[in-house]
């Protein structure tokens, strides 16, 4: 009876132990990120011009929401975020079927194969800026960039692609980035499938399609989730690319959320109203999030029931 007892109280001490070591970095995680974010929704009812340092304080309560009924009355916002939207599907979409086309066809054994992986991998490896810089002056550029030299030889006139094709063109390079990354989250689940399963699914007479469909999807599943959650967390914050080669221009074609926040307090110097977009990107990603989250949950349901 005693040793039930002690044996009974023994996990407790470990308990303690994991939370006291949990506490630093959720301390660290709170003050990295909420407290950021509580200090934005505070600058966010303030009038804050960097050019007047005295309308730093509160506008009081009729007009704390000032800011907000500005915002959502200019059509500015709208297009920001409907930039922000295409540009977040498209990528992941692109990257998704790419991705996985990939990884399909890095998981079977063919000569050059590791070389194969280093290269598809390597621009994933590039910083976001430099990567940018690479596509515009190398790639672009439309009296020495090498898609507008080859495309001589089809008879096509030179082009500068980030002025004809904007959007597009964002959508390109950001897909060329974040194609590796999905690619190795997938390569990953596809290394993990047990191979008796894929042999003893084809003694049984599955062709390729249907093995495809029905063994090799549910099992990645949980891959894809994890590569399409992180990847679309990202992609909404993506800067550095639309800065670098397109400046959110022509116009506002490419201005999304980040660089309509970083429009807004390094070019009007208005720190008041470039908090008010910063909480509604943190709203637009949280909405994104929950309706990404609940058709996983409703995919997982009906496979429980099935």
């Amino acid at each position: 009876m005693a040793s039930t007892t002690l044996n009974s109280k023994t996990p407790k001490p470990k308990l303690e132990l994991r939370k006291y070591l949990s506490s630093p970095g959720l301390l660290f995680l709170i003050i990295v990120t909420q407290v950021p974010f509580i200090v934005a929704i505070y600058f966010s009812f303030t009038n804050w011009n960097l050019l007047r340092p005295t309308s730093k304080g509160f506008m009081g309560v009729s007009q704390m929401f000032r800011n907000y009924g500005r915002i959502l009355t200019d059509n500015t916002f709208y297009s920001v975020i409907w930039n922000t939207l295409v540009l977040t599907i498209s990528v992941v979409v692109i990257t998704f079927v790419l991705g996985l086309a990939l990884a399909l066809l890095l998981n079977r054994p063919f000569p050059g194969r590791a070389l194969a992986r280093t290269l598809l991998i390597s621009p994933f490896l590039m910083m976001p800026v430099a990567a940018a810089v690479l596509w515009k002056n190398v790639m672009l550029d439309s009296s020495t960039g090498l898609i507008s030299y080859y495309l001589h030889f089809f008879g096509v006139n030179s082009f500068y692609a980030p002025q004809a094709f904007p959007m597009p063109t964002i959508i390109a390079v950001l897909s060329w980035q974040w194609i590796p990354f999905v690619m190795l989250i997938l390569l990953a689940g596809l290394q993990s499938l047990p191979d008796s399963t894929l042999e003893a699914a084809s003694i049984d007479g599955a062709t390729g399609p249907s093995m495809f469909r029905f063994i090799v999807l549910p099992h990645l599943q949980r891959f894809i989730e994890i590569a399409l959650l992180l990847e679309t967390i990202f992609i909404l914050s993506e800067f550095g690319i639309i800065f670098v080669i397109t400046t959110g221009g022509p116009g506002i074609q490419t201005t999304n959320l980040p660089y309509q926040i970083f429009l807004e307090a390094f070019s009007r110097w208005n720190v008041g109203r470039a908090s008010a977009y910063g909480i509604f990107a943190v709203v637009l990603a949280n909405i994104i999030i929950v309706l990404f989250l609940r058709v996983l949950n409703k995919s997982d349901e009906v496979e429980t029931a099935a």
